[in-house]
């Protein structure tokens, strides 16, 4: 029988779970200046990702005094696309009506219609009739579809039956759309933007807290940047100055355990304070902790004065061993 001196010392258990300390800052910056201040002085510009987190952030913000707008780490960028995927001249032809674009989260898809018949940005899940053309993306022939549609579906549709949704580069063309539209009525064209929502710190946009009643015109506009508002969230031109909430992750605390351990060695020529045979030892533990689903530990010996790990157990110790069993 072999008792080991001090074993599997230094063993050290790390949470998974960071929780982020939240910091606001009273002084008034754009939010790239923000995001570079928080990234310099903590960890990165408050990203939310659940219900806690937001009440955190609620809390952290009142206990300042404050109760106004304050930059979050939410950003997305504004990249108007024509399904066709048409860049050349004209590409960048609009006509939003008045306060169109706007600021809503989730609209994502451009119309044509009413009796104003200018552009609207709109929920892509939403149907309506929709616009294709035929021909070439430079002599394109305009085709009124009269079945409502998801803008999806129209351009799945349009992409089956003709060439896509239609692209319109100038006024000439967006007059022949019009003309097509009946009055009072709304269609999908092919313009649209990717609905990207991105954390400054690069985590994963899953958890939503957006703000009703948005107004505001994204137009002319590259890049929005979110805010935090009545408790909810909208996005604002990243020019503005407002305070900010950073975060930070604190350090981990190290947990510690000691375990002793024996060994029955059924080879008495096998050297257990080996270094091969100690690192084969405790790679077959941590191989086991893995299969257990336990990470974030790291496994050491500790030798004794000697320089050994391992020492043959004495007769005394046997003595006591047996006292223990009998009480």
């Amino acid at each position: 029988m072999l008792k080991s001196g001090v074993f599997l010392t230094g063993w050290s258990i790390f949470s998974t779970c960071r929780l982020h300390q939240y910091h606001f800052v009273s002084e008034r910056m754009n939010w790239t200046e923000a995001q570079t201040y928080c990234r310099e002085t903590y960890t990165d510009l408050v990203t939310i990702e659940n219900t806690e987190d937001m009440n955190q952030l609620i809390n952290t913000v009142s206990s300042a005094g404050y109760n106004s707008q304050v930059w979050i780490g939410l950003y997305r960028v504004i990249d108007w696309k024509w399904s066709d995927g048409y860049r050349g001249s004209g590409a960048e032809y609009r006509d939003w009506r008045s306060n169109q674009p706007n600021l809503r989260a989730d609209e994502f898809c451009a119309m044509t219609g009413d009796s104003r018949h200018s552009w609207y940005d709109y929920y892509c899940s939403r149907a309506y009739d929709f616009v294709c053309y035929n021909g070439t993306q430079l002599d394109p022939q305009f085709v009124f579809v009269n079945q409502e549609m998801s803008w999806f579906d129209a351009q799945r549709y349009c992409r089956e039956n003709f060439i896509d949704l239609a692209t319109v580069r100038n006024d000439a063309e967006n007059q022949e759309v019009e003309n097509l539209v009946p009055s009072g009525d709304y269609a999908w064209i092919g313009l649209y933007r990717d609905p990207g929502i991105n954390w400054s710190d690069g985590s994963t946009y899953s958890f939503t807290n957006w703000s009703g009643s948005v107004s505001g015109s994204l137009r002319s506009v590259k890049m929005m940047c979110g805010v935090q508002e009545s408790n909810q969230w909208t996005f604002m031109s990243c020019g503005e100055r407002f305070p900010f909430v950073c975060y930070s992750i604190p350090p981990v605390p190290v947990k510690r355990w000691v375990v002793k351990l024996r060994m029955k060695v059924q080879d008495s020529s096998l050297d257990l304070n080996d270094p091969a045979v100690k690192a084969n030892i405790l790679k077959k533990f941590q191989d086991r902790l893995k299969e257990q689903g336990v990470s974030g530990v790291t496994l050491k010996w500790r030798e004794q004065p000697d320089g050994k790990v391992f020492h043959k157990e004495g007769k005394e110790e046997k003595k006591k061993k047996r006292k223990k069993t009998e009480l």
